[in-house]
């Protein structure tokens, strides 16, 4: 049981966190910032804060539980504004999509509270944004990936541990390098490629009447290019290196399928179908 959750960020994924908490009975109070005032008020009519505070720093003081759910752009400028009211009783989190450089903002703003810092990422969410979109459930049956710090608290990476474990998730741990380069192939690129794929279709002149026949293939394939564009910006910029990387293996494998196709070689082609196919009918997401 926490006493307080300090919630910057009032959207889907902070507004489904503090639902979670509140619906286990994992927090007794939960004070909430957003820079909307409308994300603000959705959220105390939903029940997911008690309290709208007027700044970062009034929603953080006293809380001993304190979630980040910002643009990961806005990570730096969010620890130094919430830096002063953190105790050594604290445990501070974020949720954002990018790990590498929420740790080097944590290392250049958070002084001697870099203890505190429990890097998180839950593999969850929903490709629409908002607090309206808020689910007290999104976080159960999921991974939450954990980077923890060199000068964090073995304590309160455990506590981070046992809430996420008890909102349903599967814990995981790994570096914030290995996390980037990991997720720049199975959600970075992905993302890009729907938002590409998208953009190739509307530079077209019959756009519209080719969009009128697509079918469910194409609805699932093109979902997460509904995305928040301002969100998946920021996370494209913030791990560009990883995420070019794996432009040109997706590259490559598009040169071998044109390259197949214009020569009219159909075992070729057989081949990289099937070893795509075989591989995706074998895996299985880790929680479902």
């Amino acid at each position: 049981m926490f006493e307080q959750l300090g919630l910057i960020g009032c959207g889907l994924m902070g507004g489904s966190f503090a639902l979670a908490l509140r619906r286990r009975g994992l927090v007794r109070r939960i004070v909430g910032y957003s820079p909307r005032r409308q994300s603000l008020e959705r959220a105390l009519a939903m029940g997911a804060i008690d309290i709208a505070a007027s700044s970062p720093f009034d929603a953080t003081s006293g809380a001993d539980l304190v979630l980040i759910a910002v643009p990961v752009s806005a990570t730096a400028a969010t620890f130094a504004a919430i830096r002063d009211t953190l105790t050594p009783r604290t445990l501070l989190m974020d949720v954002g999509s990018t790990k590498c450089d929420v740790v080097d903002a944590a290392l250049q703003t958070l002084g001697e509270h870099l203890e505190s810092f429990v890097p998180a990422h839950p593999i969850a969410g929903k490709e629409c944004a908002g607090i309206e979109h808020a689910d007290a459930e999104l976080y159960a049956g999921r991974q939450v990936i954990l980077t923890p710090l060199e000068q964090g608290r073995t304590d309160l990476l455990q506590a981070a541990e046992t809430l996420w474990t008890a909102l349903g998730s599967t814990v995981v741990r790994t570096t914030p390098q290995e996390h980037d380069a990991a997720f720049a192939a199975v959600s970075h690129l992905p993302h890009l490629v729907a938002f590409a794929a998208m953009n190739a279709i509307l530079g077209q002149t019959h756009a519209a009447e080719y969009l009128a026949l697509a079918g469910p293939g194409f609805r699932d394939f093109t979902r997460i290019a509904a995305s928040d564009p301002a969100v998946w910006r920021d996370i494209l910029l913030a791990n560009r290196a990883n995420v070019l990387q794996q432009c040109e293996h997706l590259h490559s494998q598009l040169q071998a399928f044109t390259t197949a196709m214009r020569a009219g070689d159909a075992p070729a082609l057989d081949s990289l179908l099937h070893r795509a196919s075989t591989a995706r009918a074998r895996w299985t997401m880790t929680s479902s």
